[in-house]
């Protein structure tokens, strides 16, 4: 019987406290599933001199049990604390990394918006600084404030003018509602210049964003989660789509800050006919297929990306966002089931494509070695 691969998940660890655990068990049932030895550890586990990890695997009625695991032929990163600890072991060649460090969203979107191959999709973005906003609200009706280092729709203000008035409107770090109505501009940089002191994250900065009319639900803002993930075959392939819709009035369609999610293809067709929706389904494809390409080029080799992509409501495609760690909780949400389990296993198919590749790239050197 041929040994198992050995798959290592890297991941925030306090305790037997696991950043997103309910994702994570999932990921390494579906791993034992297709065969592979496979573990969560974190960076407190590694024993390198020793070439041995403290794991953790599930237990069957909950919770976790650790014990030492063989070194790793592939890891998976899902760590989402940028800890000093954390940074020098993805600096460190320690391990073989399925996915590459990835970079903060202002980076990322001044590369795309540089790029012949996707600048199209991109919103105007700028780093915010005072006056930014004045010009901006100039050119735009709509225009976004978010922060640079940010997740799950924390701290984003939209900012829209209605009429001779500035209509605000956000959630904090905590997902509190905040709301204002302002009739200047001047008055509208004031209010976004407190917002961004008290809503920054660490040394963190701020984004300025051309707004999109999302409102393809009237008083709702919906955008499309597009998931593009690396196959078994090692080839990037769209796993599945689904919208998400803001509560109403809100600014963001987050679901933890208490948007729901709807499947894609239907709400599509119900805006803008079935003529035209294909179109706009395949360009949302194309738009992942052609951001995961580009930033691969940049950042070296990923493994999965979720996009947020809005259709506003002439039917036009915009990239809001990347990220290179996922959820895929909109998948169960929309009762897709099917895509919410290969969403799950795909990850770890790719780990074995990589390891089995690594193997047989690793074979003619020990035979050339062994002086065959």
């Amino acid at each position: 019987m041929l040994p198992k691969r050995v798959i290592g998940i890297l991941t925030w660890r306090q305790g037997q406290r696991f950043g997103e655990p309910d994702y994570l068990r999932k990921l390494v049932l579906a791993g034992q599933k297709l065969g592979a030895e496979i573990y969560l550890f974190s960076h407190q586990d590694v024993h390198g001199k020793e070439k041995k990890i403290r794991g953790f695997v599930p237990k069957a009625g909950g919770g976790w049990t650790s014990r030492w695991f063989p070194w790793p032929e592939v890891v998976i990163d899902r760590y989402r604390r940028r800890v000093p600890e954390y940074i020098r072991m993805r600096n460190s060649d320690l391990f073989f990394f399925a996915n590459s460090p990835f970079s903060k969203k202002w980076r990322v979107t001044q590369l795309l918006a540089k790029d012949e191959r996707v600048k199209r999709w991109i919103p105007e973005t700028h780093l915010y600084e005072k006056k930014k906003m004045t010009s901006m609200l100039a050119r735009y009706p709509l225009v976004y404030v978010k922060p640079g280092n940010g997740s799950g729709g924390k701290s984003i203000l939209r900012v829209a003018a209605v009429g001779k008035e500035y209509a605000l409107s956000g959630r904090d770090k905590q997902y509190q509602v905040h709301t204002a109505r302002l009739d200047s501009k001047a008055a509208v940089e004031n209010w976004v210049g407190r917002w961004v002191a008290e809503q920054r994250i660490a040394d963190g900065n701020f984004l300025v964003q051309q707004g999109l009319d999302l409102g393809l639900i009237p008083n709702h803002v919906a955008d499309v989660r597009v998931l593009i993930q690396k196959d078994a075959e090692g080839e990037w392939s769209v796993t599945g789509s689904g919208v998400r819709i803001g509560e109403p009035g809100s600014s963001t369609s987050n679901l933890h800050g208490g948007g729901r999610a709807v499947p894609f293809v239907p709400l599509i067709e119900s805006c803008f006919g079935r003529r035209q929706a294909p179109h706009t389904i395949r360009e949302c494809h194309l738009l992942a297929h052609e951001v995961a390409s580009t930033l691969e080029d940049y950042f070296g080799r990923m493994m999965e990306f979720g996009l947020d992509i809005g259709v506003d409501v002439n039917g036009q495609v915009w990239l809001i966002e990347v990220n290179p760690k996922p959820g895929r909780e909109v998948f169960r949400q929309i009762g897709e089931l099917d895509t919410y389990a290969k969403a799950i296993e795909r990850p770890v198919q790719f780990a074995l494509y990589l390891a089995r590749s690594r193997q047989n790239r690793m074979a003619p050197e020990k035979v050339r070695r062994a002086g065959v």
